[in-house]
């Protein structure tokens, strides 16, 4: 591929040579990081022979400390290579429903929300705010995320799939528990290279007044979109820009993304569409539970991995739930 970008001729052809570039850098990205680990291993191996023979402590601790580096190296490594999905390398689009339960599962699904957006800025992803449905009384009916960063869908989509919380409800004034259900959603956002064939006469666009906060101008204008495709009755909305136009652009993304991923799991053969795969939002299907009385847990039922420690989970600490589940169902 090199001896290719040397070609007199190689940028007669602007649009295929920065997709050999894009490929060669992904290659390049793969071949010196092993390189670099493999030559960490010599250098240790190296290293332990010399404490062996001089029987010295320090270049013994040197040897243990750079163990642990060379580990870690390694575990990024095999992470990665989990992440080798056609789809993992682009952006996603998160979507968060409420389940059956209003204002409690509405409140949970904002918790969630806040949750995406700190693991997001834990990870240096840009996020954009794409739609967001208040409660009547508090938190949110739906939300979309655009997450923009390397691996942002390949780590994400660890996340798809229902979440349950067990609380003592905050708007129960005889203080009981409660269990609440809200579902996740993770779509690769469609990229420039992707065509993806939207036939204007499938589509059906309504235009209504946004609700919620945001000053008088959501009174006045229609500028809420919401399409409906008809073939699929795949439905999404946007509200959060001002002007109508933002919006309908907003949505239709998300709609692209959203078809792209359905045709995906048609060719792949799954035996349900993508929306009909996902469970119900209630009891026995969730993915994850999120205990906060009467004791603190956060378990992962697809990997059993958990940790009392749920502050840090809420405030985005996901790393070790998606580590474990790409590391055990990635192939």
């Amino acid at each position: 591929m090199e001896e290719q970008t040397s070609a007199p001729n190689f940028w007669d052809n602007n649009e295929k040579a920065q997709i050999v570039l894009k490929e060669l850098t992904e290659l390049k990205e793969w071949t010196e990081a092993f390189d670099k680990v493999e030559s960490q291993s010599r250098e240790l191996s190296l290293l332990l022979d010399l404490a062996n023979e001089e029987k010295d402590e320090a270049t013994f601790n040197e040897v243990s400390d750079g163990l642990e580096k060379l580990e870690s190296a390694i575990d990024d490594l095999e992470l990665r290579r989990m992440l080798g999905g056609e789809d993992d390398t682009k952006n996603a689009i998160l979507t968060i429903h409420p389940g059956a339960g209003g204002t409690e599962s509405y409140d949970w699904a904002e918790m969630l929300f806040r949750m995406y957006l700190r693991y997001a800025q834990r990870h240096n992803f840009e996020t954009n705010v794409m739609d967001l449905q208040n409660g009547e009384e508090a938190g949110i009916k739906s939300a979309s995320i655009e997450v923009k960063g390397p691996y942002a869908y390949g780590y994400l989509k660890a996340e798809a799939g229902v979440h349950r919380l067990v609380r003592i409800s905050p708007f129960d004034a005889n203080k009981r528990r409660h269990t609440s259900f809200a579902s996740v959603f993770i779509y690769p956002e469609v990229t420039d290279n992707i065509e993806v064939i939207i036939n204007p006469s499938d589509l059906r666009i309504d235009t209504y007044r946004a609700s919620g906060a945001g000053g008088q101008h959501v009174n006045k204008t229609s500028s809420a979109v919401r399409i409906t495709h008809i073939p699929t009755g795949i439905v999404v909305q946007c509200q959060n820009e001002r002007s109508q136009y933002q919006n309908k652009a907003n949505a239709m993304k998300i709609l692209a993304a959203r078809l792209y991923q359905l045709k995906r799991e048609e060719e792949h053969q799954k035996k349900e569409a993508m929306e009909k795969q996902k469970k119900d939002i209630a009891w026995g299907n969730q993915i994850r539970s999120y205990v906060f009385h009467p004791y603190n847990m956060v378990k992962d039922h697809r990997t059993n991995i958990e940790t009392s420690d749920i502050q840090s989970v809420m405030d985005g600490d996901l790393d070790n739930f998606i580590k474990g589940y790409l590391l055990e169902f990635s192939s």
